[in-house]
């Protein structure tokens, strides 16, 4: 593929993740959970890896999500956040 020639641009490296909610589990609401408790410093390792573990997304993508550092959408009950370098 080579280097993106001048006025071509290169291609992001970020990944969508798109965390889907089942009859036991609504990812919308498990996510609006972890934002919250990740406000409390002492709380945030959990909220990281309740994130993480539930639907497999690496840590510091799930870490992005529950300190807003990512915004994401809501879509058919799924979650939908992108992260990664542009």
């Amino acid at each position: 593929m080579g280097r993106p020639q001048e006025g071509e641009s290169k291609l992001s490296d970020k990944k969508q993740y798109r965390l889907g909610s089942s009859e036991a589990v609504s990812a919308p609401g498990i996510v609006r959970w972890a934002i919250n408790g990740a406000h409390f410093e002492k709380d945030r390792p959990a909220m990281i890896d309740v994130i993480s573990e539930t639907w497999g997304v690496p840590p510091e993508a799930a870490m992005a999500l529950v300190m807003q550092q990512v915004p994401y959408t809501i879509e058919d009950e799924a979650v939908v956040f992108s992260y990664g370098q542009d």
